[in-house]
């Protein structure tokens, strides 16, 4: 178990893009700017996809961590 510890301590920090164009589209009333939006909509489809197979990887990690805290 303590290796385990070990090699998760040791996966990088993981910065998605989507937050960070989250921020650049939304208004100071927090409302969406929807020229922002158009002008970014390949960005932010391209980071959209890039965050969706981070969560699948990490759901998939999750499972096998799972898995061998059973056996």
């Amino acid at each position: 178990m303590d290796n385990l510890i070990e090699a998760l301590k040791q996966v990088p920090e993981v910065r998605l893009r989507l937050i960070d164009l989250a921020w650049q589209v939304v208004k100071d009333d927090g409302s969406l700017d929807a020229d922002q939006l158009l002008m970014m909509a390949k960005e932010l489809q391209e980071a959209t996809d890039e965050a969706r197979a981070y969560a699948e990887s990490t759901r998939k990690a999750v499972s096998c961590l799972k898995s061998m805290g059973r056996s």
